[in-house]
C-alpha cells in the first residue's frame, strides 16, 4: 500500500508541475485557445485518474481485509486439523 500511496503523491506532484508549466505557456503566448483546451482536457483527465486511483485504493483496502479474514480462517482450520490428528494418535 505504501508503494501505491507513493505513486499517488508522485503522480499528483507531476500533474501539478505540468499544470503550472502549461499556465506559464499560456501567459507567454502561443496559441492560447488551443493551450487552454489542452489544459482543460488534462485537468479533466487528472480528475478521472484521481477518481480511479481512489477507487483502486478503496478496493485494495477491501481486498486486504478479505485476505486477512481468509488467513485467519485458514489458520483456524489448520489448528482444528492438527487437534483432530492429535486426538486420533491418542486413541
Amino acid at each position: 500500500m505504501d508503494t501505491l500511496e507513493t505513486a499517488t503523491r508522485r503522480l499528483s506532484s507531476a500533474l501539478n508541475h505540468l499544470e503550472t508549466a502549461m499556465e506559464g505557456m499560456l501567459e507567454r503566448g502561443g496559441q492560447p485557445g488551443l493551450l487552454r483546451k489542452e489544459l482543460a482536457a488534462m485537468i479533466e483527465d487528472r480528475a478521472k485518474l484521481a477518481e480511479q486511483l481512489d477507487e483502486a485504493l478503496a478496493r485494495e483496502k477491501e481486498l486486504q481485509v478479505l485476505a486477512d479474514e481468509a488467513s485467519e480462517a485458514l489458520g483456524s482450520a489448520i489448528a482444528e486439523v492438527r487437534a483432530a490428528l492429535g486426538r486420533e494418535k491418542q486413541v
